[in-house]
């Protein structure tokens, strides 16, 4: 699906629907499970808004499998931002840890869309104010390439290549009605 811009030019496009996203969701669950041995002694941690939401349906799809409940959080990365002063102001978000803490666990960060990795760095200051995880690893609904710092997902539910002038905008149900990514043009 396509959205126009007022030139009758495509200004977006539908890259997932929400069939895909549970898939990607789904799939991410198990790979996780597989990779940590069981997902025991794991905590995920969403960054806020939608990686916070994501990591919740994460946890909900790993205790399915594991028939356990998996810890989550969530961690506000805003003050610990690079770019603080290039971008408008945003409201800060809940940082919430998990009463397990995260001191010598398996801490899997959780965001929709990986880009210059920036945020990611962000994150792991944010979280070493937090306790000091045995291992951290990463996952993402979307990587959509054009790192600046080096950092890579362990888990991915879709690699998107985009150029520069596009953004990836991440919807979900959540905060926006509906779950989709679409891909959108710059002016």
């Amino acid at each position: 699906m396509t959205h126009a811009n007022e030139h009758g030019q495509d200004a977006s496009r539908v890259v997932l629907d929400s069939a895909d996203i549970s898939r990607a969701l789904t799939r991410l669950a198990h790979e996780i499970v597989e990779r940590t041995h069981g997902a025991t002694n794991l905590t995920l941690v969403g960054i806020p808004t939608r990686g916070s939401t994501l990591a919740a349906r994460l946890a909900e799809r790993i205790a399915k499998i594991q028939g356990a409940p998996v810890a989550v959080g969530s961690l506000d990365v805003t003050m610990y931002r690079d770019d603080l002063r290039m971008r408008p102001a945003r409201a800060l978000q809940p940082t919430t840890i998990p009463v397990e803490g995260i001191t010598d666990r398996l801490v899997i960060l959780v965001d929709d869309v990986l880009y210059s990795g920036r945020t990611i760095r962000a994150a792991l200051d944010a979280l070493s104010e937090h306790g000091r995880p045995k291992s951290v690893q990463l996952a993402v609904l979307v990587d959509r390439g054009h790192r600046e710092l080096p950092i890579r997902a362990d888990y991915v539910g879709k690699n998107l290549p985009t150029s520069s002038a596009e953004s990836v905008r991440v919807h979900l149900v959540e905060h926006d009605g509906i779950d989709e990514v679409a891909i959108e043009r710059g002016a």
